[in-house]
């Protein structure tokens, strides 16, 4: 299950590479767009909201479609987040992030750090990040894998590598 980042929706082309990637690896793929968007804002809802519908969308697809299969959750920027503050209350197997926005860009006093989200995940965890991205490279852990790939925060150049990394992950999580 992989969503959206906060100012996209699930036709970016970086989600739609790891979809392909999991169908590729014998994983369907569920993409959630957030409620925000399909009620044509633009503006990312706060992040309770988010995690409250990301839930509610995993409770439903759990009682039917996905009932007893091992779930894989994830998305772009926004998505991963919401993956991540999730991944226990979902059950997750693992929790893919694509563009992980670790550091936001700021032009005053410096930001905190989302690393703590992506540490509390205690699943593995496959970040693909570009090596230009301006919210930073997250470090690799014991139960985190980072692959960097060729580009910035849009994951827009170098999709064979986006590909690879996911497909290669999904095999050895689902084995």
């Amino acid at each position: 299950m992989l969503g959206h980042g906060a100012g996209g929706g699930i036709a970016a082309r970086d989600l739609v590479t790891a979809a392909r990637a999991a169908n590729a690896a014998g994983v369907s793929v569920a993409l959630v767009e957030q409620p925000y968007r399909v009620a044509g804002r633009r503006s990312a809802a706060p992040a309770h909201q988010l995690d409250a519908a990301w839930l509610a969308v995993v409770e439903h697809l759990r009682s039917d479609e996905l009932a007893g299969l091992p779930l894989v959750t994830g998305g772009r920027s926004s998505g991963a987040r919401v993956a991540c503050r999730t991944a226990a209350a979902t059950g997750s197997a693992g929790v893919l992030c694509l563009a992980f926005p670790l550091q936001p860009p700021s032009r005053g006093a410096p930001k905190p750090s989302r690393l703590p989200e992506l540490a509390a995940v205690k699943v593995p965890v496959l970040v693909v990040q570009g090596v230009n991205d301006p919210f930073g490279m997250p470090p690799a852990s014991r139960r985190r894998k980072v692959v960097p790939v060729d580009g910035d925060h849009s994951l827009r150049r170098d999709h064979d590598a986006i590909a690879s990394a996911v497909e290669a992950w999904l095999l050895r999580l689902v084995k």
